[in-house]
């Protein structure tokens, strides 16, 4: 779908309310395409009003709301995905956000909700990819 900012942090608030303690979205797409703004729509629908932050110096951002919010950003890194202990935050009891997660490749889980963005003249083209079948539901 194409959408402006206004649209995609509407939709990101509304598929905030249906998300489950659990669930993993895995954000992919280029510096400024609208990661980290997609999460805080996400945030909104989990009932969180802090103000959300890039984690990308300190890895992971924890919020408070409906469920816990892991804001995580691994593009710093790299091939060392153990210098983080991401089965915390992946089998938590909140939702997890990984911008730049394509990044893990095989020590992702394989259920999760890749969200993919493509910015070009103010515009924004979101691709929503289901991976196991919890995340189908989210496509509908």
């Amino acid at each position: 779908m194409k959408v402006n900012e206004k649209q995609m942090l509407a939709f990101a608030e509304t598929l905030g309310k249906k998300l489950q303690a659990g669930d993993i979205i895995v954000l992919t797409g280029e510096l400024g395409a609208g990661k980290t703004t997609f999460t805080k729509g996400l945030a909104l629908g989990l009932d969180i009003h802090q103000m959300i932050k890039s984690p990308t110096y300190t890895i992971v951002r924890e919020y408070e709301g409906r469920l816990p919010l892991y804001h995580m950003d691994v593009y710093r890194i790299g091939d060392d995905p153990d210098s983080i202990d991401l089965d915390d935050y992946l089998f938590g009891n909140g939702v997890t956000v990984i911008e730049w997660g394509n990044l893990l490749a095989q020590d992702l889980p394989t259920e999760y909700l890749e969200i993919i963005f493509d910015y070009q003249d103010d515009e924004r083209e979101v691709t929503l990819v289901a991976h196991g079948s919890h995340y189908d539901s989210y496509l509908a």
